[in-house]
């Protein structure tokens, strides 16, 4: 019975592969590890190997080359590492004052009439021109202009009421002074 593939001796390359591995990682567990991924990638690519060729110069390069990706995986690692520390370090303003303020416009939106809350809804969510919200509202192009402009008007005044005047608004108690 023919092989097509040619048998690998790998027990009586052991030895030399966790010497390599060892000076490679200089500790023992990490040589261990690496020898383990190199003869799992040399299983996967048994067939890349050549018949005759010199099985251990292959097993080597395959642990060389398996701790070398190991040692790239890790910078990268380390410098991603150290993006989200940076990125962690940036001081970000609390996300309760863009809450409340996101809760106060919808609550003034809410709060307007319903013709004027359904023409903005519809030119400014739904992104239809004038033309199709008059059509879909049933009233004159002029009629939904002018409940649009109401209502941002309303929003506006809202707006320039600030917090200190509207019911809803937050109050800093404590902190640095």
């Amino acid at each position: 019975m023919k092989r097509s593939m040619p048998r690998f001796d790998i027990i009586g390359q052991l030895g030399s592969l966790r010497r390599y591995a060892r000076s490679l990682t200089r500790d023992g567990t990490d040589a261990e590890d690496l020898v383990h991924d190199a003869l799992v990638r040399a299983y996967e690519r048994r067939g890349t190997f050549r018949a005759g060729g010199d099985l251990r110069a292959w097993l080597l390069s395959i642990v060389h080359n398996a701790f070398i990706d190991r040692m790239r995986s890790r910078r990268s690692e380390a410098a991603r590492i150290e993006q989200a520390a940076h990125l962690a370090d940036s001081s970000t303003p609390p996300p309760q004052e863009h809450s409340l303020r996101l809760a106060q416009v919808r609550q003034a939106f809410f709060n307007l009439p319903e013709e004027q809350r359904s023409a903005l809804h519809l030119v400014a969510i739904e992104g239809l021109s004038y033309q199709q919200a008059a059509a879909a509202s049933g009233v004159p192009l002029g009629t939904l202009m002018s409940r649009i402009g109401r209502a941002r008007a309303a929003l506006r005044e809202m707006e320039d009421s600030g917090p200190s005047k509207s019911k809803n608004h937050l109050r800093v108690v404590g902190g640095p002074s």
